[in-house]
């Protein structure tokens, strides 16, 4: 075959700089947003925050000015994004504090940081005359406690890793540990949770109601209370029902982890709503949180510099104000982005703001993306790890997405609201005869809604709800 040159015509796509960037602030959450800008502001002189104005009040909005009116060859200093530029839409939910009086933060303050359960349980020890070998031994022992306050190491494992010519005889060990396990929080130091529970009861007062028959379920049989083996226990103990029940509850307003107030593992997890959900005049509309809104402008100082001096300005602080522009620009477009998203969402599942999750729709990606002309993945971005205050709470873009189930009538139910009446029958079922997953799917089933067994034990699960077996009480 003879070689040839040809000429086509094709389409591509092609992403450039700024759409990659826009697309990744995109899929940020609101904490990963902030920390970017953190670096950006660090290292781009051209861009800055704006807070307050010169007389310490909170500054100003700008001019309304829509995304699209913003271009790469506008050099005007007085390009800024902040929460005001989107009107048309209900206030949002959340208010700025006072400003008039004194910022804490101005004054250095800090709150507090929580102790970890190895200082406070350190602390309690340094409160009592103990030797050194005594105190070598008790600091062993706290170190070896985990998290949630239990001793998982066994005591001979933790004298062999020792070195030999500390010669520590478990017995020691078993010594220290009958202190540590006297200190608070109760229940520290147990080895299970038997041992566990155990302690917390003998914490209490002697005079306590029933104090020494929850004793005895939790040492000898507490296998089988777990198992809700009622007539068993009865038998055992030679109690009558109002006892077993009365040391029941006892047992159950006892902490299982005792040491997990401790950890700093959940603390340090916040959510920041993007979007607030209000009804007006009759209508459900959703507006930008304002707190969560960082507002941004060019470098006015800077900027007068590099147009003074456009003919002999460095490439570098050209690149700096192109990337704060972008910045601008694309925080602009993503909270746009978000806000589009969000009302296209409230306008179809306004029966779930009105009703609750037994009225939530069936819905998919697809449909709003439709609604909105984005492609799915953008929506998936934009719904991923944002977050929504209505009135029946602060939910997740993603929690309105989900499956559905066909009803005998041709129409679809979808899988929260299943999972809501699943919820709303087991609050309601007799605790003596608890529904099964079968017994569940039979009352679906005669209200139209076709669920098989394996279904509503999945729902079930994911409730975190036990299985009939386990929720029968006396």
């Amino acid at each position: 075959m003879k070689p040839s040159l040809q000429l086509r015509i094709a389409q591509h796509l092609t992403l450039t700089p700024q759409l990659q960037h826009s697309i990744r602030l995109l899929q940020l959450s609101t904490a990963e947003l902030n920390q970017e800008l953190e670096t950006v502001l660090q290292a781009n002189p051209m861009l800055e925050r704006v807070d307050h104005d010169e007389d310490g009040h909170r500054a100003s909005p700008p001019p309304d000015t829509a995304p699209s009116e913003i271009s790469a060859e506008d050099e005007s200093p007085r390009d800024e994004f902040s929460a005001e530029s989107f009107e048309g839409y209900a206030e949002s939910g959340s208010r700025r504090w006072e400003e008039d009086g004194d910022d804490e933060d101005h004054l250095g303050f800090q709150e507090p940081s929580q102790p970890t359960l190895r200082q406070h349980l350190l602390e309690q020890l340094r409160l009592m005359p103990l030797s050194a070998r005594d105190w070598m031994l008790a600091s062993i022992l706290v170190d070896a406690i985990n998290e949630d306050g239990y001793l998982d190491q066994p005591l001979e494992e933790l004298a062999a890793m020792l070195p030999q010519e500390q010669e520590i005889d478990p017995l020691e060990l078993q010594t220290a540990l009958k202190l540590i396990q006297h200190l608070g929080p109760p229940g520290t130091g147990a080895r299970d949770l038997a041992e566990c529970l155990g302690l917390q009861l003998a914490a209490m007062p002697e005079t306590t109601p029933h104090r020494a028959t929850a004793m005895e379920l939790v040492e000898n049989h507490l296998n089988a209370l777990a198992e809700r083996d009622y007539a068993r226990l009865r038998k055992l103990l030679r109690c009558d029902e109002q006892t077993l029940r009365a040391a029941q509850q006892l047992i159950t307003r006892l902490d299982p982890r005792p040491g997990a107030g401790f950890s700093r593992i959940a603390a340090d997890q916040y959510i920041q709503h993007e979007v607030v959900v209000k009804k007006v005049k009759g209508v459900w509309l959703a507006s930008l949180n304002q707190d969560a809104m960082p507002r941004l402008r060019i470098n006015q100082l800077y900027a007068d510099i590099l147009r003074r001096n456009r003919d002999h300005s460095s490439p570098t602080l050209m690149h700096q104000m192109q990337e704060a522009k972008w910045m601008i620009k694309n925080i602009r477009q993503r909270f746009s982005t978000i806000l589009r998203v969000s009302q296209a969402v409230v306008d179809r599942q306004r029966n779930f703001f009105e009703h609750g999750e037994i009225a939530m729709r069936p819905l998919v990606l697809r449909e709003i993306a439709d609604e909105v002309g984005l492609h799915e993945s953008t929506v998936s971005r934009v719904t991923t790890r944002k977050y929504m205050l209505t009135p029946r709470g602060v939910r997740e873009l993603k929690y309105f997405f989900g499956s559905h189930v066909a009803t005998e009538s041709g129409g679809a139910c979808s899988a929260t609201a299943i999972r809501a009446l699943i919820r709303q029958l087991v609050n309601g079922e007799n605790p003596r005869k608890p529904l099964s997953d079968s017994a569940i799917a039979e009352i679906l089933g005669a209200q139209g809604i076709v669920v098989a067994r394996r279904t509503i034990a999945k729902y079930r699960e994911s409730l975190q709800i036990s299985p009939a077996s386990q929720r029968k009480s006396l």
